[in-house]
């Protein structure tokens, strides 16, 4: 009998609803309603406009009851960010977004009261200054009223959750990149609440991924026209969904999932917290099945789109292929930035702080479209060989090969200069990792499949990778 299931994938700057079908062993994907996520500037914040969201995901529900009986849904989301309820379940705020300036210095404010190396030994966290731990502090500081009024908090995946299906609780792989879960036992760390004054009453109680955790509220079932439809907890961050679906059999194996953000690591069976891997500033996230992805956060296609939305002001509307082809065109770059620096964090003009960038550190400036796309490039090229050897140097391992998965993986550029820089093989695909790891996580919540080795290896069945090597692609 097909099982019908719905992942709700949201990423930083769109969000789509899709079908998936489980038919004799595979799954069949299939996009009901896609929809613009864009941040909105409101009460002196860049914020999520949540209530919006809420009404496109509605949207995609009400679209899958043209399909019959739909067994589950599960939602996947950006990390960090969180919506705040009062006492009565009512959103206080929209959600406040990562890219806002609010956490500015919050790091080293958290810092002097709390030991950096003490903080990464609990938690295992890359530090950045988005984490939900410095997004906390400051309202700790600065608005300790808002935590007064504060009922529960919820990271978005399980915000999303609350009002679908009304039950609140937390899901391990979201609450892993807030930096306040001890990430080997699984839970909040009282320590780190304790000391920053973070009240742990807001916070929800968590469970693992796969987890069912309430049916769609009846009121829903009516408005949208569909049935009770079982809300499952997937792996909520949705790296943490695109690792489940990444297609090696290997017990080691590095990936990339690459999106606005890059997320590039290995699979463990336990965190890796030592001084070398702080030294290095690793995270360590909780993954399905009890794993832990050991990766680092780079930022990925973000600067590609930013330019791409200049660009559009300007009158010029360039696709994404387009862009490559004159990336191709422009030959090596002569000029590499660091894709993680704080100028490039924010919405703007790119094109220009690129150019600025290239000027303040002496190196050829980037003038037409293609050359600055090939610059992007070979710097996200540059910086995962970077991030590979920090790995290696963490797990005393070596890889033969990375996994490119997302939509990221759609530029055979970025594919063969990544090949090239990291001297292995890349494999390329799936492109829809992150919903079928999404997809894939329901399935084990309803019993039909069994493991991550299962999953893994029906995907790989499925899917037509591309494989890169010495910049060549090899069939």
């Amino acid at each position: 009998m097909d099982r019908r299931v719905l992942a709700i994938d949201l990423g930083g700057s769109s969000g789509r609803v899709m079908l998936g079908t489980y038919r004799a062993g595979a799954v069949f994907i299939e996009e009901l309603h896609r929809f613009v996520n864009e941040p909105v500037r409101e009460n002196g914040h860049l914020r999520w406009d949540f209530p919006r969201l809420l009404e496109e995901i509605k949207e995609g529900i009400r679209r899958a009851g043209a399909y019959g009986s739909i067994d589950s849904l599960a939602v996947d989301t950006w990390g960090v960010d969180f919506g705040l309820l009062d006492k009565d379940g009512n959103l206080l705020e929209k959600p406040v977004n990562y890219r806002d300036e609010r956490t500015r210095g919050m790091m080293e404010e958290v810092f002097r009261v709390f030991p950096r190396e003490r903080l990464y030994e609990i938690t295992g966290n890359q530090f950045m200054e988005i984490n939900t731990v410095f997004q906390l502090y400051y309202l700790v500081q600065k608005k300790p009223e808002l935590l007064l009024q504060t009922g529960r908090l919820l990271l978005m995946p399980d915000l999303i959750n609350f009002f679908l299906c009304g039950e609140a609780c937390g899901e391990h792989s979201i609450a892993s990149t807030t930096q306040m879960m001890d990430v080997r036992e699984r839970r909040w760390s009282r320590e780190v609440l304790e000391t920053l004054s973070i009240p742990e009453r807001i916070l929800p109680e968590l469970v693992p991924p796969g987890t069912r955790i309430g049916v769609l509220k009846e009121e829903l079932q009516k408005e949208l026209g569909v049935g009770p439809i079982q809300v499952i907890a997937t792996a909520g961050h949705d790296t943490q969904s695109a690792m489940a679906a990444v297609p090696s059999e290997d017990e080691d194996f590095v990936f990339i999932s690459c999106g606005t953000w890059s997320l590039m690591g290995t699979e463990l069976d336990q965190p890796c917290a030592d001084g070398t891997a702080l030294r290095l500033n690793v995270t360590n996230e909780a993954g399905a099945q009890g794993k832990i992805s050991f990766l680092k956060n780079i930022s990925g296609t973000w600067l590609i789109q930013e330019c791409r939305n200049q660009w559009r002001r300007e009158g010029k509307d360039y696709s994404f292929g387009e862009l490559e082809a004159l990336a191709r065109e422009a030959g090596p770059a002569g000029c590499i930035l660091d894709p993680d620096a704080p100028e490039f964090a924010s919405p703007g003009d790119m094109p220009g702080r690129i150019r600025e960038y290239a000027v303040r550190t002496g190196q050829p400036v980037p003038e037409t479209e293609g050359q600055v796309v090939r610059c992007i490039n070979e710097s996200l090229a540059r910086k995962y060989k970077k991030a590979m050897e920090e790995i290696c140097a963490c797990t005393g391992k070596t890889y033969d090969a990375v996994y490119m998965v997302g939509g990221g993986c759609q530029s055979g550029l970025l594919c063969e200069l990544t090949a090239a820089a990291c001297g292995c093989r890349v494999y390329a695909g799936p492109v829809e990792a992150t919903v079928l790891g999404n997809i894939g996580i329901q399935l084990m919540g309803l019993g039909e499949v069994k493991d991550l080795q299962q999953l893994r290896r029906m995907i790989k069945k499925a899917e037509n990778q591309k494989m890169y090597e010495g910049g060549k692609l090899r069939p």
